[in-house]
Formats: structure tokens, sequence, C-alpha cells
């Protein structure tokens, strides 16, 4: 018992000095699991490379250039995916949670949308809009546009109506209102939203370029189940996880803290 607090203790002590490290040291074992279980021969590498196989395709496909043009075009349609959905879902959601009229119109459609998964629409798009960027972008935003409207309906009705009627009893205009008291409310939820959002988005999108991509980090993954590459396969999956990780755990979950702490709802 003395031994695992000491090891414990001695765990946070070194993680207090370098955070980075909380992040890489529970991938310690699994990495180590990986590398015993191949070098065991239970599966044959075509079918579970190890590692340092892996590690040779990040260097070769980097080398030539493939993988940072692939996940730079994931990046820049996530983001502007991302970017629209958040230009839509945001002033739609502070209108339904503003408006009774408008949330007594706006809210079955949003229900029976939201119903119909985002995979769903391919075969439709791609009679509209064929195999192209056009396609990828309407799935993208889409998946962003429920988790930002709900949450923003949800923050903007949890911001007490008693602030909104101090500040009108002060000359608040309605304009003002809005923006200096309901949309400062309404932040963490729509943080929350956008982080959801983002990681349904995410998916989305490499579901897609699988489908009907010509380029991207699921399209490379597809491409190399064509040629029997597995290292590529499990790269594709390895820097799926490394680069939602470190959006979320580096940008969004401080921005969600910053916002909540801000503004009163979250206290440590």
């Amino acid at each position: 018992m003395n031994v695992s607090l000491q090891c414990w203790s001695g765990y946070l002590r070194l993680t207090q000095r370098w955070p980075a490290l909380a992040a890489i040291i529970p991938f310690i074992p699994v990495v180590a699991l990986w590398t015993a279980v191949t070098e065991a021969g239970v599966f044959p590498r075509a079918f579970l490379p190890g590692p340092l196989d892996v590690a040779r395709s990040f260097a070769t496909l980097t080398y030539k250039g493939i993988l940072p043009d692939y996940l730079q075009d994931s990046l820049i349609r996530l983001f502007s995916g991302a970017a629209l959905g958040m230009a839509l879902g945001i002033p739609l959601g502070v209108l339904i949670g503003t408006s009774r009229w408008a949330h007594r119109i706006c809210w079955p459609i949003l229900l029976f949308f939201q119903a119909i998964g985002d995979i769903a629409w391919l075969p439709i798009l791609l009679i509209w809009f064929g195999f192209g960027l056009t396609t990828m972008t309407f799935v993208i935003v889409y998946t962003v546009l429920f988790p930002v409207v709900l949450n923003t309906v949800l923050g903007v009705e949890s911001v007490p109506r008693d602030l909104a009627r101090a500040a009108r009893s002060l000359g608040a205009s309605p304009a003002r209102v809005l923006w200096e008291v309901t949309l400062p409310g309404a932040l963490p939820n729509i943080i929350t939203g956008l982080r959801n959002g983002l990681g349904y988005g995410w998916r989305a999108l490499i579901a897609v370029e699988i489908i009907v991509g010509t380029s991207g980090i699921g399209f490379m993954m597809f491409d190399a189940r064509r040629a029997g590459s597995t290292n590529e396969i499990l790269l594709g999956m390895i820097i799926l996880g490394l680069l939602w990780y470190i959006v979320d755990a580096w940008i969004l979950a401080p921005l969600e803290r910053a916002t909540g702490q801000r503004w009163g709802l979250v206290t440590s």
C-alpha cells in the first residue's frame, strides 16, 4: 500500500511540474501492450503492425508530403464547416430562446431534422451535389448546427429573467440587453454546444471523406484499405485521436472553463 501511495504521489508531483506528461503517461501501458502483442506474433504483421511500423509510415507519408496535405484538407473542412454552423446556429438559438413564437414554430422542425442523422443525408446529397466539397460541407454544418442551436436555446432560457428586467428598468434597449445580458449569460452553454458540435462534426467529416472524399485523413484510411496497408489505417486512427485530443483538451475545454468561471456557472 505504501509503495502504491508513494508511486501515486510521485506521479502527481511529476504531472504538476510538467502538465504535458499527464496526457502522455496513460498511453505508455497501451503502447507497451501493443508492442508486446505484435512482438509475440499473436497476429500476423499484415493484420496488426507494431508501433515502429506505424511510425515508419508516418515518417514516409510526411516526407512525401501526403500526410500534411491530407491533414490540412481535413482541418480546413472541419473549421470552415464549424464556422458556418456557428454563424447559423447561434442566431437561430438566440431567436428560439428569446421569442415564444419562434420557439413554437421552429422547435418541432428542429427536433424533426435532429432525428435525421447526418449520414442519412448522403444519398440525396450525392444526387444534388455529387462527390465534392459541397456535400462534405453540408454534412459538417448539419452536424455542428444542432448541438450549437440546442445549447444556445438552453443557455438563453437559463439566464435569469430578472437580470433583463433590471437592465430594461435602467433604460437599456432590447439590443443592449441581448448583447450585455443574454449573450454573456448563455455563453458557457454556447461553448459547450460548440465543443460537442465540433466533436460530432469531426467524426462525420471522417465518415464523409471515406465515402465521397478525394483527400483528407478519412480518404487516406480508406485508400490504405484498398492497398491492404494496415500501417496507414492505424496511423490515420492515431492521428484522429491525437488531433481531437489536442483541439479539445488544449483549446475547447479551457475555453469552456474560462467562460463558465467568468459568468459564475462554474466555481472550480
